[in-house]
């Protein structure tokens, strides 16, 4: 088994780990070996399929599942906290707790609202939520990681498209200030061996960001399939990434890439 397959030993916390992308990486990395800290915002359907099959795959022990609000510090200081006490470490975070533009509108993929229409308390969620939510966990991680000196902090994105989509804000700029905060903060942590990256699935994904439809699709009329970024998951938290750091992948494009030695390892061009 390659080590890029074998993830045995490596502890992973994933934000919004029960559904959608953040339920098929966890799944995938749990059948790569991976120890997995997953947190969900409520005890749904959703949450309680996740758990039972983290459960069938890498049994009662091996991984930790709790409800936390992501835009409450607290909550995630003492996620992170039961996490280390009950694993030692946390060698990666996957920051992909989101929230899209259904809380503005069901319609917004076929009747945009324009910014000043947006309900306040609906854009402030959003806002705190891809902004202050990856923040607070990296800011809770990363001491750990430093005093490791080893650690991989990954930031789930969205298609550059998105960003600067009519009736797409707050949602696309929100992760727009993600990319360029984990360029910043790769930058920061030079030097630490902490190595932070961008992923994006490359087009909408079959999850429930899109409102329910018999016809759900992006707006390129294209649907991604929620596992679309398991095989480039699976590489960033392997070894194979290690010192790869301030770089944007797209799971889209992952099988299609070439690949190049740059002294760092087999590093993928980026699209």
């Amino acid at each position: 088994m390659s080590s890029e397959n074998n993830l045995s030993g490596r502890t992973v916390l994933i934000t919004g780990g029960t559904r959608g992308l953040g339920r098929e990486m966890a799944l995938c990395l749990a059948r790569a070996g991976a120890t997995l800290c997953i947190t969900g915002t409520k005890r749904s359907d959703d949450f309680y399929k996740t758990t039972s099959e983290l459960a069938s795959i890498s049994g009662d022990n091996n991984f930790i599942a709790e409800i936390v609000n992501v835009c409450d510090r607290k909550a995630t200081t003492d996620f992170v906290d039961l996490c280390i006490a009950k694993f030692f470490k946390i060698d990666v975070l996957i920051n992909n707790a989101g929230r899209g533009m259904r809380l503005v509108s069901e319609e917004f993929n076929t009747i945009p609202t324009k910014f000043w229409e947006a309900d306040p308390l609906a854009w402030s969620t959003i806002v705190n939520t891809n902004i202050n939510g990856p923040f607070y966990a990296t800011l809770e991680v990363v001491p750990h990681m430093i005093r490791e000196k080893f650690g991989k902090i990954i930031n789930i994105s969205t298609s550059a498209q998105t960003m600067v989509r009519s009736g797409y804000s707050p949602y696309g700029p929100t992760k727009a200030f993600l990319e360029a905060a984990s360029r910043v903060w790769a930058q920061d942590l030079d030097g630490t061996g902490v190595d932070v990256n961008v992923l994006l699935p490359g087009g909408a994904a079959d999850t429930d960001l899109l409102p329910p439809s018999n016809n759900k699709k992006g707006a390129d009329g294209n649907l991604l399939p929620a596992s679309i970024m398991n095989d480039a998951i699976v590489w960033l938290v392997s070894d194979e990434s290690n010192g790869i750091s301030g770089r944007r992948f797209i799971g889209r494009y992952w099988n299609n890439l070439d690949f190049r030695q740059d002294g760092k390892g087999l590093n993928p061009q980026i699209m």
